[in-house]
């Protein structure tokens, strides 16, 4: 699935849902599915700065592909870690680096999240980029 396919998912997924209580009880469930992350990854180094919550994030690589792995201490937190790990897991760093998660602003979901979640999600999806800025200058140098 190409990541446009997987912002139309998304938005099929949370149009579904009737309102914003069942969106939010979906975007939990998203985190509890959300793979652990192991705790010698829940380091200061790997904390996404701007978050109220504790959010990790780390990555791998496979082939030309960037793999993120996250988790918070705060549910609602956890599933839109997930939710952005699963849009941009799998993805080459051009394809990070080009697309914005426009399904955020399509499904209403900035109106419905508390200023500090907004900018924590924010902080999320550019602590994502700058990773996929790394890798593609390490893939071009290599």
């Amino acid at each position: 699935m190409n990541i446009e396919e997987k912002q139309d998912k998304i938005i099929r997924e949370f149009q579904s849902l009737s309102d914003w209580q069942e969106r939010y009880k979906h975007i939990i469930k998203m985190g509890q599915k959300l793979s652990p992350l192991d705790e010698k990854h829940k380091v200061e180094e790997n904390l996404v700065r701007g978050c109220q919550s504790q959010v990790w994030l780390t990555t791998d690589i496979e082939g030309d592909k960037i793999i993120y792995n996250a988790d918070s201490d705060a549910a609602i937190t956890k599933g839109l870690v997930a939710m952005m790990v699963n849009f941009y897991s799998g993805e080459d760093p051009d394809t990070i680096l080009t697309t914005n998660p426009s399904f955020i602003k399509e499904i209403g979901m900035q109106e419905h999240l508390s200023p500090t979640r907004s900018n924590g999600l924010a902080s999320m999806i550019k602590q994502m980029k700058i990773y996929a800025m790394a890798y593609k200058s390490k893939l071009q140098n290599s």
